[in-house]
């Protein structure tokens, strides 16, 4: 590191800069750590705490695209390469029911696929496979390679792995020189890369401004109320995705918390927000509090009726699908924008960290594939 005239730092750089340390970012780096090419992480806060952030998210194959559907395969083969060589449980053998009409829909696109365990069940097995659900005799499907993503184990593993690589500071602007390098300007310090890739959640469409880009992300907010559960912790229990409408809601999503006495839920509805990040009514996140309270005591009587934590995200989707993906290149930058993309990272950062290193990027990342749009 050598002084300047003007109070910042010009660090010698390593080859390629990722910005944000959420799940994608940490993927990225570590893809490109087991490429042997230098990388250096920038994030603003403690990796992981941003759209990152919480306890658990549901790995899931099932999608409205094949292409994510094979995507998110590939991906649950890299969590479980992850699991074996840091010796910890990143995604629990409990599986994922999901209930509903939509959910044989899909199924059919996971036959579709191929190489997905996932079938139709009934009742009684419904019972067994989610305890805590009340009574249910609609059409519902197991995923029995889906589970609960461990996001802390995950995060500190892929930190712990990183060590000096990850650097704490806010990326105030990106500029690409002339000789096809790239001017990386954080709060305190200056350096110069021959790649950028940016997962930095909703500010990624801010420094994509600074290159001309200009991302079709829709910038909302969502809630996750984790509640206790009333009796001994059930020795299984699987992720839950309710698109029934049985119990009043069409789209929940639910997750057991390590050791499964705790269960945290969630509405796929959002809350609107402006480009400075205010909401634009201020009294809908209280209405998704009180919604998703109402569904816990009708769908969930296992679980105590009042939440004990809060966790509140920034959602930023893309037009096409609320699982959209897509990465945008513009002189030597690289921009990925998308929702639910927890599941994906393994996948999306060595697609990120080969295409970083001239590899070039998978067709289906383009924006113009729009990963995650289901197919006519």
């Amino acid at each position: 590191m050598t002084g300047t005239d003007d109070g910042i730092a010009t660090t010698r750089s390593p080859e390629v800069a990722v910005i944000g340390g959420g799940i994608i970012g940490l993927s990225t780096a570590y893809a490109l750590q087991e490429q042997g090419v230098p990388v250096r992480l920038y994030e603003a806060g403690l990796p992981g705490t941003g759209q990152s952030a919480g306890e658990s998210r549901i790995f899931r194959h099932a999608h409205d695209d094949p292409r994510l559907v094979a995507f998110a395969r590939e991906s649950r083969g890299i969590w479980d390469e992850w699991a074996e060589h840091f010796d910890v449980e990143l995604v629990s053998s409990d599986g994922v029911l999901a209930i509903g009409d939509s959910a044989l829909a899909r199924l059919r696109v996971l036959d579709q696929v191929g190489g997905v365990e996932a079938h139709e069940i009934d009742a009684a097995e419904v019972a067994q496979r989610m305890p805590l659900l009340a009574g249910y005799s609609g059409p519902a499907v197991l995923d029995e390679s889906g589970g609960a993503i461990r996001t802390r184990a995950a995060i500190k593993a892929l930190t712990g792995a990183l060590a000096d690589a990850v650097t704490t500071g806010e990326v105030i602007s990106i500029d690409p020189l002339a000789d096809g390098t790239v001017e990386v300007r954080s709060v305190t310090d200056r350096a110069v890369y021959s790649k950028v890739v940016v997962c930095a959640g909703r500010e990624t469409a801010r420094l994509a401004r600074s290159v001309g880009l200009s991302l079709p992300v829709r910038l909302a907010a969502h809630v996750r109320l984790t509640f206790d559960v009333k009796a001994a912790a059930p020795a299984r229990v699987a992720c839950l995705q309710d698109s029934s409408g049985v119990f009043g809601e069409v789209g929940v999503y639910a997750t057991p918390l390590p050791g499964n006495s705790s269960y945290s839920v969630g509405l796929s509805d959002t809350v609107g927000v402006r480009d400075d990040g205010t909401f634009i009514d201020p009294a809908a996140i209280r209405s998704l509090d009180e919604r998703a309270r109402e569904y816990v005591t009708r769908a969930l009587p296992g679980l105590h009726p009042e939440p004990r934590d809060f966790l509140h995200c920034w959602v930023t989707d893309l037009p096409w699908s609320e699982d959209g993906v897509a990465v945008w290149e513009a002189d030597s930058v690289f921009f990925v924008a998308g929702h639910n993309l927890f599941k994906q990272a393994p996948a999306l950062g060595r697609a990120l960290a080969r295409a970083a290193t001239g590899g070039g990027l998978r067709a289906e990342l383009t924006p113009e594939a729009r990963l995650g749009e289901a197919q006519g």
